[in-house]
């Protein structure tokens, strides 16, 4: 085969690309009817074999010319497409021809067979039979076709237009697309490509494979060249995708720098994007317009009552009253400035960058304000419990407690304030006792406690039932401190209920007594009683209240000493009179009243060191226990009072008592002065305020004795005489007059002519009776006020006659009795309250008295 390689007129003639023995009929009337094609194609025909066209994919097949002129060993290649032999056999040319590709992509064959140069001067490096080659596509440029000094061949740009026409969607060589497959194993490489006429690579046909070669598939990517410009050499495929994501992805980013720019420069000098202070959106504003929707929005805030929650309570505190204000400057400082980061910048579209306001605050105003809600929101935990309702037990969930932090509480409120709504942090105050504890006692104490009734059995047939209902007044629970209920049982409560249904069963125990009888006294001997041991009896009461069935047991009785026996009273030495004193000249109410309290202390004794209270003896003297209206001191005058006159008794008895040697504790001497009673040596009385108290000094037990008659009362004190005992009064001094008090004449005006006010002392000497040792010597000194002159006015009376006769005589013996008895008694008289007068020690006017 002979044909020209170009159109430079290079001297390569005769040079041959047909394998040794080719006589294949089908392929000479090939190479016959492809003589004038452009390029052609070549292929080793193994004669055992059937030949398998190889097609470039969207290039018209072009037929080898077996005529062209060819240099020995070279091979001219016209275009950039990649050589695809039709089968895997190597290539085995007798002698190469050279290439010279339009562009720098380099061959790479598919398979891996090597490719070696066998040029006229080289020989192949393995001998291969020419039936056994593989068959070698090689492009070849008609003399015609080339352009000149390009090194292109135009027939091949002809047959590529012819592609594209035929196949539009394909990319052709300009687009430089993904490399195609060539459809033979065995190709063509170079490590540079060739360059105008240089010779290319020489490829050496590699050992005959074994078995029939494969059919490969035509490429679907175009023409068989190389890629674009830029490709690597040997890669195949299509730049186009890369190269437009490259481009797209490179406008939008364009695109976004763009946009970012004009967003930067629109939004110059304004608040960044969605930024909102307390939920007022300023986003956007300028700084100023900023600041008035602010103070626009949030001053009225300050006036407006906050609802604040601390825990499990409410409240409300207005913002100003608790020294609340807003700081501007700060507030609109924290804004910011325009945010450079793009990504910061986009997400300003999408959401909302809340900055709050900027308080100023008054501390003590504020501290005032949280220190109300503290003390509102704390409490105590409620520890869990059990109580009981109607017999029945309701159990007391536990709850924590919880306090306020002040200092805290006051930072969230100044910085939450302007949204309307803030909850107070509060530290909560834990319970010891767990709900499982709480039903663990419910469950095994509480419950079997209330199941039925408790039965204490007495003596006699005496029967003591504590009721189920009443369970709860005895039966109580505490934190254990793990978490539990320990339950308590109230003893005190269970006798309470129990003992007086079990007191027929009981017998008293009978103190001594000592009664006075011929005039000697005698001792009447104590009696032993027999009471239930209610500590033993009810020992087992936990037990008792868990017990299933029949919950009953008996009572344990035990003696009951008293409080004298018989040896005792023989021991007090209460054997004879050691001292008497008698009062008298008191009106009849009065009488009445001495007497009953004469009764209640008549035989009192008072052992050795024991203290005798007069109120606490005698008890309540009012309407209910006899007692009637009678003279009293009321206001600095005289006035009555139930209960009145008993005043002459407490100082009969207190006289009684200095002379006895007893120890004064408690007396108080009348306010003002009188004379049925021995001056600086008598005491007042009134109930539950003013009380006599003496003290027993001695060994020896003492024994009171009351005599009262309608116009005297004597007080005798029986005992162990030991001492002596004298009273020296002073003289009166530091005289003062009395007053006049008129009032409106009725029964609340008792009339007093007065009487002068003075000073007087008593000195009392104690001294031994055996030995007449002076034991003590104690002067006491008091001052009495003046009795005011109480005059009772009223309307006067019509005039009258006078009666005739001896009428006078009569008359005047009358007053002049009434006279007389005016001279004998005080100003006012004995039995009047006026008769009363206080003492140095005495309650001040105005003060209430006793006669």
């Amino acid at each position: 085969m002979s044909g020209s390689n170009g159109t430079d007129e290079s001297p390569h003639e005769h040079d041959d690309a047909r394998t040794e023995n080719v006589g294949s009929t089908a392929e000479s009337a090939r190479e016959a009817e492809g003589a004038s094609a452009p390029t052609e194609r070549f292929e080793a025909v193994d004669p055992h074999r059937e030949v398998t066209e190889a097609k470039a994919s969207g290039v018209t097949e072009a037929k080898a010319d077996a005529e062209a002129p060819q240099a020995p060993g070279e091979v001219r290649a016209e275009n950039t497409e990649r050589v695809a032999p039709t089968n895997t056999e190597r290539v085995a040319p007798t002698n190469t021809e050279q290439v010279a590709p339009t562009n720098t992509e380099q061959v790479a064959p598919t398979n891996t067979a090597q490719a070696a140069p066998t040029g006229a001067d080289e020989a192949p490096t393995e001998n291969v039979h020419p039936s056994e080659a593989p068959t070698a596509v090689i492009p070849v440029v008609a003399p015609g076709d080339r352009a000149p000094g390009d090194g292109s061949s135009a027939a091949t740009d002809r047959l590529l237009r012819s592609q594209e026409e035929q196949n539009p969607a394909q990319p052709g060589p300009e687009q430089a697309g993904a490399p195609v497959p060539p459809t033979s194993t065995a190709m063509p490489s170079a490590a540079h490509p060739p360059q105008g006429d240089q010779p290319t690579q020489q490829m050496q046909a590699g050992p005959p494979p074994q078995g029939p070669p494969p059919v490969t598939p035509p490429p679907t990517g175009g023409s068989g060249g190389s890629g674009g410009d830029g490709d690597e050499p040997g890669k195949s495929g299509s730049n186009l995708p890369r190269r437009t994501i490259a481009l797209v992805v490179g406008g939008v980013v364009a695109l976004l720098a763009v946009f970012y720019v004009a967003d930067l420069a629109l939004s110059s000098g304004k608040v960044p994007r969605g930024v909102t202070v307390a939920g007022v959106e300023i986003g956007g504003m300028s700084l100023d317009a900023a600041e008035a929707e602010l103070t626009e929005q949030l001053t009225p805030r300050l006036d407006m009552p906050v609802d604040v929650t601390a825990g499990d309570t409410q409240g409300q505190i207005v913002p100003s009253e608790a020294g609340i204000g807003i700081d501007w400057p700060a507030t609109l400082d924290q804004v910011g400035s325009q945010p450079l980061n793009p990504f910061t910048r986009l997400a300003s579209f999408f959401g909302n960058d809340e900055v709050g306001v900027v308080s100023t605050r008054d501390e003590a105003a504020l501290s005032a304000a949280i220190e109300k809600a503290a003390a509102a929101a704390a409490h105590e935990p409620r520890e869990g419990n059990i109580v009981f309702e109607d017999g029945t037990p309701v159990p007391v969930t536990p709850q924590p407690g919880q306090q306020l932090d002040v200092a805290v509480a006051g930072d969230v409120f100044a910085e939450r304030w302007p949204f309307g709504d803030v909850a107070l942090p509060v530290e909560s105050v834990d319970v010891t006792v767990t709900r499982e504890g709480l039903d663990r006692a419910l469950a095994e104490v509480a419950v079997p406690a209330v199941a039925q009734d408790l039965v204490v059995r007495g003596l006699d047939g005496a029967v003591g039932v504590l009721p189920r209902d009443a369970v709860g007044a005895v039966l109580s629970f505490v934190p254990d401190g793990s978490g539990g209920l320990e339950p308590q049982y109230n003893t005190e409560a269970a006798i309470g209920i129990l003992a007086p249904q079990l007191a027929p069963s009981e017998t008293e125990p009978k103190d001594a007594r000592i009664v006075l009888d011929g005039g000697r006294p005698t001792i009447v001997p104590s009696e032993t009683g027999e009471m239930v041991d209610w500590p033993v009896t009810l020992e087992r009461l936990p037990d008792l209240l868990k017990e299933e069935g029949d919950r009953s047991t008996d009572a344990v009785y035990k003696k009951a000493e008293p409080e004298l026996t018989t040896e005792g009273a023989e021991k007090l030495g209460i054997k004879e009179v050691v001292s008497e004193f008698t009062t008298s000249g008191f009106e009849y109410a009065s009488g009445v009243n001495i007497r009953l309290a004469a009764q209640e202390i008549n035989g009192a004794i008072v052992k050795p060191g024991e203290t005798f209270s007069f109120n606490d003896y005698t008890g309540p003297r009012g309407a209910a226990q006899g007692y009637i209206e009678s003279g009293i001191i009321e206001a600095g005058r005289p006035g009555k009072a139930v209960g009145g006159g008993i005043s002459q008794l407490a100082t009969t008895l207190y006289n009684a008592t200095y002379f006895a040697g007893m120890e004064d504790v408690e007396h108080t001497e009348h306010s003002y002065y009188i004379s049925r009673y021995p001056a600086a040596r008598e005491a007042t009385i009134y109930d539950g305020a003013i009380d006599l108290k003496f003290r027993n000094p001695f060994d020896t037990g003492v024994l009171i004795q009351t005599i009262g008659t309608s116009s005297d009362i004597t007080v005798r004190i029986w005992g162990t005489k030991t001492v002596d005992v004298q009273s020296i009064t002073g003289n009166r001094t530091n005289f003062t007059s009395p007053n006049t008090i008129t009032l409106p004449a009725g029964s609340a005006c008792i009339p007093s002519s007065g009487a002068q006010g003075f000073t007087v002392t008593d000195t009392r000497i104690v001294t031994d009776a055996r030995t007449g040792a002076q034991i003590s010597n104690a002067t006491r000194t008091v001052r009495y006020d003046p009795v005011p002159i109480v005059k009772c006015i009223s309307p006067e009376p019509e005039p009258r006659d006078e009666p005739s006769g001896g009428g006078d005589d009569a008359t005047s013996g009358d007053t002049g009795a009434e006279d007389a008895e005016a001279e004998d008694a005080p100003a006012p008289a004995p039995e009047s309250p006026a008769a009363e007068a206080p003492a140095a020690e005495a309650p001040a006017a105005g003060g209430t008295e006793e006669e």
